[in-house]
């Protein structure tokens, strides 16, 4: 069976093509990413305007026209933060639908994190015990805890790497108070996944997902023995800590010339890096590894369990 599973976010609108049946492990034919940025478009009143509109659409067209040319099975959209938190969600919502053909599934954000849980215990098993997950979007950041499929805690914040850049850290390179007014907003409202995790067992594994903390994990991490041919890296928090103030010193453009920093995440990395060292402390996680696999893969592996 080939799957499209097309990720409608807020840095970006990704569709994984992957041929899957169920028991097995699914093995990607395709991707094709287009970056929106849905961020610089949000008006004062939360809506989406015209432009990000736009470029959503002209992001959906593209990506049918690739499940149609990789002649899909089954074509799965789906949208988090960006669309769900936008006042006019409904109409764009309405819109993709049109250009998808197919319904488009809002996730909301403790659902979100579920999702992209599923997929990190898929991939890491049973024998990994208790996992901890840190997930950072465009949008949100989801954090999810427990020794089965489902989690049992989970939790999404509004601290995305792109909205948490937007709202704090409009200059390039940012300011040091606007770099201290981030990090002081989050102590304040981390507490509430802090407490999240009180009184439960001590993770086996201490799991990120999302291409930011991928992209920081390149730049600030190190490599492990790798499973079959897939890269493994590791990112200890101090290291991190140490990259922020040098990524911050820097204007964007001159961040995608350091390892592992693509140019569409080159304005919003800070950010992204500031959210998941506080993540990080707040938790008190010394090191996390990071999951080939997240949401996307996890929207599929339970169509799959449906199907079967």
């Amino acid at each position: 069976m080939r799957l499209g599973v097309l990720d409608i976010g807020s840095n970006t609108i990704n569709l994984l093509v992957a041929d899957a049946h169920a028991g097995a492990r699914p093995v990607t034919s395709t991707s094709h990413r287009s970056v929106v940025r849905l961020m610089r478009f949000l008006r004062p009143d939360g809506s989406i305007g015209p432009d990000g509109v736009e470029a959503i659409e002209r992001a959906i067209a593209a990506a049918r026209e690739v499940a149609d040319r990789e002649q899909v099975d089954a074509f799965l959209t789906i949208a988090t933060s960006a669309l769900r938190d936008a006042a006019n969600g409904a109409d764009i919502i309405a819109r993709i639908e049109r250009l998808s053909r197919v319904p488009l599934q809002v996730l909301d954000g403790p659902e979100e994190a579920r999702t992209t849980f599923l997929a990190i215990r898929r991939w890491f098993g049973w024998s990994a015990g208790e996992l901890l997950m840190i997930d950072i979007g465009g949008g949100s950041l989801e954090i999810a805890a427990g020794p089965d499929e489902l989690p049992a805690v989970a939790l999404s914040l509004p601290f995305g790497a792109g909205r948490v850049t937007m709202g704090f850290l409009p200059d390039d390179p940012p300011s040091r108070s606007q770099l201290g007014a981030l990090t002081e907003h989050l102590e304040r409202h981390l507490v509430t996944a802090r407490d999240m995790m009180t009184g439960r067992p001590s993770p086996d594994h201490v799991v990120g997902s999302s291409k930011t903390i991928r992209s920081l994990a390149k730049l600030a991490g190190h490599s492990l023995p790798g499973w079959a041919g897939i890269e493994r890296l590791v990112l200890p928090r101090a290291r991190l800590k140490d990259w922020i103030p040098r990524m911050a010193a820097m204007p964007a453009e001159a961040r995608q010339n350091l390892p592992g920093i693509t140019p569409e995440r080159t304005f919003q990395i800070v950010g992204g890096a500031i959210v998941l060292h506080e993540a990080m402390r707040a938790l008190d996680v010394d090191e996390l590894e990071v999951s080939p696999w997240a949401l996307r893969e996890g929207v599929l592996l339970r169509y799959l369990d449906a199907v079967e």
